[in-house]
C-alpha cells in the first residue's frame, strides 16, 4: 500500500510492522503496530520535529487506518494520538475495539 500527494507519500512496511510518512522524499515519521488475530494494535506514532506543523500525523493516521481497514483488520488504538485520531473520525467506529466492536 502507497498513498501520494504532491508532497507526502504514506506507505506500509510490513518488515518494520509500521506505517511510514514520507514528505519530499525523507522519511518524516511513523506508526507502528504489531497484527494480532484480526487485530491492527497501534502501539506508537512519531513524527520528526524537523517536519512538524505539516499536517503528516493526520496524513499518516487517515492512511494508516484506511489500509487496516482495506486489508480486512480491526483496529486496537493504544496509541495516543491514533486513538484521538480515531475520536475525532467516528466514520471508523465500526472497525474500532471499545467503539463498534466490543471484545
Amino acid at each position: 500500500m502507497t498513498t501520494s500527494t504532491p508532497e507526502s507519500t504514506v506507505a506500509r512496511n510490513a518488515e518494520k510492522n509500521r506505517y511510514e510518512v514520507f514528505y519530499g522524499g525523507e522519511l518524516a515519521g511513523f506508526a507502528e503496530y504489531e497484527e494480532r488475530d484480526d487485530e491492527t494494535v497501534f502501539i506508537h506514532t512519531e513524527i520528526d520535529g524537523a517536519f512538524s506543523g505539516k499536517g503528516l500525523g493526520s496524513v499518516l493516521a487517515k492512511q494508516a487506518i484506511e489500509d487496516t481497514i482495506e486489508r480486512g483488520r480491526v483496529i486496537r488504538p493504544l496509541c495516543p494520538f491514533i486513538r484521538a485520531y480515531l475520536d475525532k473520525h467516528p466514520q471508523y467506529d465500526a472497525q474500532v475495539i471499545g467503539k463498534g466492536i466490543s471484545r
